[in-house]
């Protein structure tokens, strides 16, 4: 089962079970990869809905961030919750040593030498890590790594 269809069996039980949040959540999830295949005129893949799902992961990590500041628990708690589900679906987020290690040899494929050749990195690392680990974790691992 892809991860198309273990949304929408999930929203199905969502559905059946009166779980509003989980039910809303699922459905703005399909609607924004719906809209991307409409879009661009194609079916994604596992990596291009993982994708998606990391970019609704980001916007209520934002909001999260932006509400810490004021007093509406209720959104921010709304948040977390959405957060914590989307979590359920994307894969395994790279630990900070896994990311430097698949940087370093990034580095040696590219033959990089300094923050000039950061491009050429990112070139070669971004298939590999796609998804996979915070993109500003990422970049600051290479700006280290090559200076």
């Amino acid at each position: 089962m892809n991860i198309k269809e273990k949304l929408l069996e999930d929203l199905k039980e969502a559905m059946k079970a009166r779980d509003t949040l989980r039910k809303d959540l699922l459905q703005i999830l399909r609607a924004a990869i719906l809209q991307v295949e409409k879009d661009q005129q194609v079916t994604l893949d596992e990596s291009g809905v993982f994708e998606i799902l990391a970019k609704e992961h980001k916007k209520r990590a934002e909001t999260v961030q932006e509400l810490a500041r004021s007093n509406r628990t209720d959104i921010l708690e709304k948040n977390r919750a959405e957060m914590a589900l989307i979590e359920a679906y994307l894969p395994a987020q790279l630990g900070e040593a896994e990311i430097e290690a698949l940087v370093r040899a990034a580095i040696a494929k590219a033959d990089a030498h300094s923050a000039r050749d950061m491009g050429a990195v990112m070139k070669v690392l971004m298939p590999d890590i796609k998804g996979k680990a915070d993109g500003q974790l990422v970049n600051t691992i290479v700006k280290r790594l090559l200076v």
